[in-house]
């Protein structure tokens, strides 16, 4: 499964990864943990569904969500960005070895701050950038958050490729 190679190659490379979810929550982090030594790469996450826990535990800009919206790729980056930064600091490992990232998105049924169902931007961030990922997904609610998390997994997979040439 593509998590176990994700977890194995963060784990040769000596890399952490620490999640930010709001569309998913908690689907990737589930995900990424459910295989055997996935504790050896992954940090933790946040499950951070309402926009004060995404300003107030992950540093994103609250001038922005009312601007922008929650469902935005600036907010995304933010996202993916303060778990990096804020997990690396409560393990106390350097910043550049801690990859941090995020869902946000629509899952529907219907339209959230003017966005339609299957909007989804996922945030990576690393020491090689910030990504961010938009997609327009298609199905019900819960094929919309496994699309969401099979395409966080792969934007990780992308930045690690970056990082370490794999």
């Amino acid at each position: 499964m593509a998590e176990e190679v994700l977890t194995s190659k963060l784990l040769a490379a000596g890399f952490w990864l620490a999640t930010a979810e709001s569309l998913t929550g908690g689907a990737l982090g589930s995900q990424l943990t459910a295989s055997a030594g996935s504790s050896k790469s992954y940090l933790g996450g946040v499950v951070a569904y309402q926009n004060a826990v995404k300003q107030e535990l992950l540093g994103v800009s609250g001038s922005l969500m009312a601007q922008q919206g929650a469902v935005d790729a600036e907010v995304a980056a933010q996202m993916a960005g303060g778990v990096r930064a804020r997990f690396a600091k409560i393990n106390q490992l350097p910043l550049e070895r801690v990859i941090g990232v995020s869902t946000s998105g629509v899952a529907g049924p219907g339209e959230a701050e003017g966005k339609a169902p299957g909007t989804v931007f996922i945030g990576v961030s690393s020491e090689a950038g910030d990504a961010v990922y938009a997609f327009e997904f298609s199905g019900d609610r819960d094929q919309i958050r496994e699309q969401s998390v099979v395409a966080a997994i792969d934007g990780v997979r992308e930045q690690l490729q970056l990082l370490i040439g794999y």
